[in-house]
């Protein structure tokens, strides 16, 4: 499956020790979340925070459309809520995508 190349190809990053930045992750939770695999665009979007990479207002539109692919309403507002907390700024996108 696509997501799972696209999972790869990520890690491929790491172990020739490319840089993986706000940029990166949010294409590999966009491709992932494209192909409706909530669980794994989360996992990204948790690693980011390990890793202290910083998550903008795409990775969050991202993650918030993954989640809600999911069927998971409650944790996709939480996430908007974390926006608010963090400091990140909310737009339409994420409104629309929370309420969808």
């Amino acid at each position: 499956e696509q997501w799972v190349q696209a999972l790869q190809l990520f890690s491929e990053m790491a172990r020739f020790r490319v840089e993986r930045d706000t940029i990166t992750y949010n294409e590999a939770v966009s491709a992932i979340e494209k192909c409706e695999q909530w669980v794994q665009a989360l996992q990204l979007f948790s690693e980011m925070a390990r890793f202290r990479v910083e998550r903008d207002t795409i990775t969050y539109n991202e993650a918030v459309s993954a989640i809600e692919k999911g069927e998971q309403w409650v944790q996709a507002l939480l996430l908007v809520r974390e926006m608010a907390a963090c400091r990140v700024e909310r737009d339409t996108i994420t409104y629309n995508e929370a309420v969808s």
